[in-house]
C-alpha cells in the first residue's frame, strides 16, 4: 500500500456540493431481516446525513473551503440540517426552504458486520430546481470543483454543470443511487465516480477485472465523461485518467459502519485533488485513508475525519 504523503496545495480547494440533506436514523441489528420477519434493534441513533451533506462535510474537514446547494422543508429537521452544516463551517447561503414538503430522511439498518441497507425519503431534496441553481450561479462560478449525486433531480445537476463548464469549474458526478442517466449530463462531467454496482447498472458491464474496468472507462468517455474512478469497497479504487490507470488498494480495517464510506471518499478526494489532476493518485490514497477511518466509527457524519486525524492515522 502506498504511504500517505501530505498533498501540497497552496490554497485550499473551493468545493461546492450540490446534493441531498437527510436526517439519518440508524437502527443497529444483528443481521438483516427476512421478508415478513420482525427483528428487535440493539440501538437507535439519529444524525445529520444525506450523500450531499456527507460529501460536503468530508471536503471541509479535509481542508477545503466548502459551499452547499440544496433544499430542505420548513420543519425542525430542516433547521437541524442547516445548523449541522453551519457548525462545520460550510456556506449554507444557497440552501432554500420548501414550505410544502418535509426535509429528507433516511432509515438505516446496520448489521453486526457493519453492512447496511438504507431506505430514503427524498422530500425537499426532490424539489431542487434549475431556478434554484440559477440563484446559486455565483457560488458555482467561484468554485474549483462542483460535486453532485443522484439524490436530487438531474435537471438541476445539468443546469449546475453547464454553469460550471462555462466558467472552467471541474465537475464531479457521483451517480448514486444508480438510476437512468441523462447522457447530456455526461458531456459536462469531468470525473465520474460510481461504485462497482452503480457502474454495472449504468453501463451493463460487470466489473470483474482490469479489462472490464477499462471497458467501463471507454464507455463513459464515449458519452463525454472524461475521467473515471470506480470504488470497489474494501478492495480499493480503480482510476483512469488520460492514458494512466491503476488499482489502488484500500487500507485494511475492521468496519463498524460503512454508511458514509463512499461519501467520505468523494469529499476527501475533491479537497485534495489539483485541478490539473497531476496529484490524482496521492489524492486518491488520501481519500482511501479518510474513508477507512470513517467506517471504523458509528454514524455517517460524526465519523468523518479531519485532515489532521487522517495524517495522524497515516503515521501509525
Amino acid at each position: 500500500m502506498d504511504s500517505l504523503r501530505k498533498v501540497d496545495i497552496e490554497m485550499p480547494n473551493r468545493v461546492t456540493v450540490l446534493g441531498s440533506m437527510n436526517v439519518d436514523t440508524t437502527y443497529q441489528i444483528e443481521r438483516m431481516p427476512q421478508p415478513g420477519e420482525t427483528l428487535a434493534t440493539t440501538n437507535k441513533s439519529s444524525a445529520a446525513g444525506g450523500k450531499g451533506a456527507n460529501q460536503a462535510v468530508a471536503a471541509v474537514r479535509a481542508g477545503a473551503t466548502t459551499a452547499f446547494i440544496g433544499k430542505v422543508g420548513k420543519d425542525s429537521s430542516g433547521e437541524f440540517m442547516i445548523e449541522s452544516l453551519n457548525e462545520n463551517n460550510i456556506d449554507t447561503t444557497n440552501i432554500s426552504v420548501d414550505p410544502l414538503v418535509g426535509t429528507g430522511s433516511a432509515a438505516i439498518m446496520l448489521d453486526a458486520n457493519g453492512q447496511n441497507s438504507i431506505l430514503v425519503y427524498g422530500g425537499a431534496n426532490h424539489k431542487l430546481s434549475p431556478a434554484d441553481i440559477e440563484n446559486a450561479a455565483e457560488t458555482i462560478k467561484n468554485s474549483d470543483f462542483l460535486v453532485s449525486q443522484f439524490e436530487t433531480p438531474q435537471d438541476a445537476t445539468l443546469a449546475a454543470f453547464k454553469i460550471a463548464k462555462e466558467n472552467d469549474v471541474l465537475t464531479v458526478l457521483n451517480p448514486a443511487p444508480a438510476s437512468e442517466i441523462d447522457h447530456e449530463l455526461l458531456k459536462y462531467t469531468d470525473l465520474i465516480i460510481p461504485n462497482e454496482t452503480e457502474s454495472e447498472l449504468l453501463t451493463g458491464i460487470k466489473i470483474t477485472d482490469e479489462a472490464s474496468m477499462l471497458e467501463t472507462a471507454a464507455h463513459f468517455k464515449k458519452l463525454g465523461a472524461k475521467n473515471l474512478i470506480i470504488t470497489i469497497g474494501s478492495k480499493g479504487a480503480f482510476y483512469v485518467h488520460e492514458d494512466e490507470y491503476e488499482m489502488v488498494p484500500a487500507f485494511k480495517v475492521k468496519a463498524v459502519d460503512t454508511t458514509a464510506a463512499g461519501d467520505t471518499f468523494i469529499g476527501a478526494l475533491t479537497s485534495q485533488l489539483k485541478t490539473d489532476f497531476s496529484n490524482l493518485k496521492d489524492a486518491l490514497v488520501y481519500a482511501q485513508r479518510s474513508s477507512s477511518i470513517t467506517v471504523q466509527g458509528l454514524g455517517a457524519m460524526p465519523s468523518i475525519p479531519t485532515y489532521d486525524e487522517v495524517m495522524a492515522a497515516s503515521r501509525k
